[in-house]
């Protein structure tokens, strides 16, 4: 059938807490669950928000990433980095160039990378335990943490590592505001690529110079953009999860007790705050365009329809999880959508499960007491950021 319902402003209110998603999207997945939007240009969309209906558009591959960032898509979150990266590619491409990256990230490299960054974790606890508290978690573990793994695995320079903040907040925040800004970031990236040309080493950027010089399998600007891409994502969402894992914890106690307690459930309790918290403002990123007609619970879709799957509202969703809008830290089935589905399921999911693992235990081995500073209404989160990002998170313990 054909929808005539009326179009609904977007993006909704904020929710009255930062535990939960809009009691909007709650309400429309029970009885509008493809709803027409307005978005804030005045272009339309749909808002799909059940959770069958949010993998479909992730898997389908009539929903296209690569012409939703296309001329006439909707407005990009992400500007440059949405345009330029594998986050915003199509087959064949995108199996190409997520081919050459995914070698860096197999379950076995990983496994591989555990024990060093265990030690990582160990050294960046060391050094909160011997500031004065209160202590800035965000600034002295949640950020630097990620930031060094993937800068390891990507094979950054120890020098340049400061500098991977300043170009990932650059390309995050408002970049309509500031495209010089993000052009000097691309910019910077693509001069510390020249300098591992002349100095290689054993590394994914290595590896990608390689196929682009002696493979021909990537351009310059796909070899600085994916690399790009990879730095960014490796560790702007984990820095966020890990933040905003302990809040949620902190906000249940009994569950954060009962994990305290048996620290074998730390994988479990990863995979059920991943589907629990919501990281962005919305709970919404990365629209698709569909390449042809769809119909979606009883909503045809014209091709060209811009779809705006709402990862939140889908993970809350009682239709796939029992007792949706509870924090069960021990749920025995979780096949939720916190890193995708599809072909652009997170390409480094291994790696941020493994990095979420170390640090949620590291911390509640190191820091079993730890609290929260300041009551959390008094958190401030940065403004133009496409995640929600803690300006600072002061702990005590």
């Amino acid at each position: 059938m054909t929808d005539q319902q009326t179009p609904i402003p977007y993006p909704f209110a904020a929710p009255p807490t930062i535990f939960h998603p809009s009691p909007q999207l709650a309400e429309l997945r029970d009885h509008q669950p493809v709803v027409p939007v307005t978005m804030p240009d005045g272009s339309p969309a749909w808002l799909v928000s059940r959770y069958a209906d949010v993998r479909r558009v992730l898997t389908d591959a009539r929903f296209s990433r690569a012409a939703a960032v296309g001329p006439g898509g909707p407005p990009k979150e992400l500007g440059v980095l949405e345009t330029e990266s594998l986050i915003g590619m199509d087959p064949p491409d995108h199996t190409r160039m997520r081919r050459l990256v995914a070698r860096a990230f197999t379950p076995r490299r990983v496994e591989q990378l555990r024990p060093w960054v265990a030690k990582l974790v160990d050294e960046l606890l060391d050094t909160v335990e011997a500031q004065p508290r209160p202590v800035d978690l965000a600034k002295h573990f949640s950020t630097p943490f990620p930031i060094a793994v993937i800068s390891e695995l990507l094979g950054v320079p120890e020098h340049l590592r400061y500098l991977c903040k300043t170009w990932s907040d650059t390309m995050m925040g408002d970049w309509s505001r500031d495209p010089e800004g993000t052009q000097a970031a691309f910019d910077s990236f693509a001069d510390m690529i020249d300098a591992k040309r002349a100095e290689p080493g054993d590394d994914l950027i290595t590896a990608l110079i390689s196929a682009s010089d002696d493979e021909d399998k990537l351009t310059e600007r796909e070899l600085v953009s994916v690399c790009v891409g990879v730095l960014i994502g490796g560790h702007e969402t984990t820095t966020n999860q890990i933040n905003m894992f302990l809040l949620t914890l902190l906000h249940h106690p009994e569950e954060f007790a009962r994990l305290r307690a048996d620290l074998d459930g730390i994988p479990q309790a990863v995979e059920e705050l991943t589907r629990f918290i919501q990281l962005g403002e919305t709970g919404v990123m990365l629209p698709r365009v569909t390449t042809e007609e769809v119909e979606l619970s009883g909503v045809v879709l014209p091709a060209g329809s811009a779809v705006l799957p709402a990862f939140v509202a889908a993970n809350r969703d009682p239709a796939a999880f029992a007792d949706a809008d509870q924090l069960r830290l021990s749920r025995p089935e979780n096949p939720h959508l916190g890193f995708g589905a599809g072909i652009h399921h997170c390409l480094g999911a291994q790696l941020a499960r493994m990095e979420l693992q170390e640090a949620l235990g590291g911390l509640l081995r190191r820091l079993p007491n730890l609290r929260i500073a300041v009551p959390t209404d008094e958190l401030r989160f940065r403004q133009g950021m496409a995640v929600r990002t803690l300006e600072t998170l002061p702990i005590t313990w």
